[in-house]
């Protein structure tokens, strides 16, 4: 018994990368899939083509599954309803999204053009709007769904080179809580990974020098998509909900959420100079600094089996 026996999942990005594992697992587990990939060039976004969906959607049958392509782009609506009106013909229903299509256009933000902006914005932001607008309706009506959105550290906890899309990773995180809060009474739930894994986006990192050749290969080496797309799965087939998650290598991490860490109160109210002067100096103190910041200690492994 698979953990999404019975279950249809709609996999964007599938032709690749997270994605493509998401789909080989989900359907491992016993899903029906429908692998949308647009089938760009290795920054994504570009001119598409059908083959990396159906590659993935023959391996599934190949290996007794079920699977059909889609080659359509996250970012059309009229093509995302598309998909869920796929999936329905094709397996009479639609039970979870996983929704790891994405690109990069990285610069420093003074000298990014408006283009890269736009069209990172377009795939990750609004390409999430379109899967979950798109579904909602059928999750709530059938009062069973599943979004796994991702995220990136990029946005949580920020990145040189990446404005465009640590906010739109952001807004993901806006989005899915909502989501979720607004669907606990339907049995919608969502959920968001930040994976770190070697994926063709990874690779257009720029690498400037000998040392970041070799820390870019070790990379490769040991971090591997399959990691955070087993999480995805394990997601969909979940009661959870409204939680941010992180996958690195065979470390699986719970992130916090914004909440006030301190709050300062006037006698009477507060002017500039007495924020200046008596509520900065306490606030800083919690003040988030401008670095990545060290790992998180390794807590010890939780037992599992193989």
């Amino acid at each position: 018994m698979g953990a999404l026996d019975g279950k249809v999942v709609l996999v964007t990005g599938g032709g690749n990368g997270i994605g493509r594992e998401c789909a080989l697992i989900a359907a491992a587990e016993g899903a029906k899939v429908l692998v949308n990939d647009l089938g760009g060039g290795e920054r994504g976004g570009d001119e598409g083509s059908a083959g990396p969906a159906e590659a993935v959607a023959q391996e599934i049958r190949a290996a007794g599954g079920q699977a059909v392509a889609n080659s359509d782009s996250v970012t059309d609506m009229k093509a995302v309803k598309g998909m869920v009106e796929q999936a329905l013909d094709e397996f009479g229903a639609l039970h979870a999204v996983i929704n790891p299509a994405g690109i990069l256009r990285d610069g420093m933000f003074h000298k990014m053009p408006d283009e890269d902006w736009d069209v990172v914005i377009d795939v990750h932001l609004r390409g999430s709007y379109n899967v979950c607008r798109a579904t909602i309706e059928h999750f709530r009506d059938q009062q069973d769904g599943a979004y796994v959105l991702f995220t990136s550290t990029s946005g949580l906890i920020g990145n040189v080179g990446q404005t465009n899309y640590a906010a739109a990773k952001l807004g993901i995180m806006g989005l899915s809580r909502v989501i979720a809060m607004e669907g606990a009474s339907k049995n919608v739930r969502s959920n968001i990974i930040a994976p770190v894994a070697w994926t063709r986006l990874i690779a257009t990192i720029p690498v400037k020098d000998e040392a970041g050749a070799a820390r870019m290969e070790a990379m490769k080496q040991a971090l591997r998509p399959d990691q955070p797309a087993k999480l995805a799965v394990a997601l969909a087939a979940s009661d959870i909900s409204g939680q941010i998650f992180g996958a690195q290598s065979e470390n699986l991490m719970i992130y916090s959420q914004p909440r006030p860490l301190d709050t300062v109160t006037a006698d009477g109210t507060w002017s500039v100079d007495s924020i200046l002067n008596q509520a900065f100096p306490r606030l800083r103190q919690n003040a988030t600094p401008l670095g990545r910041g060290e790992a998180a200690p390794q807590p010890k492994a939780a037992t599992a089996s193989a």
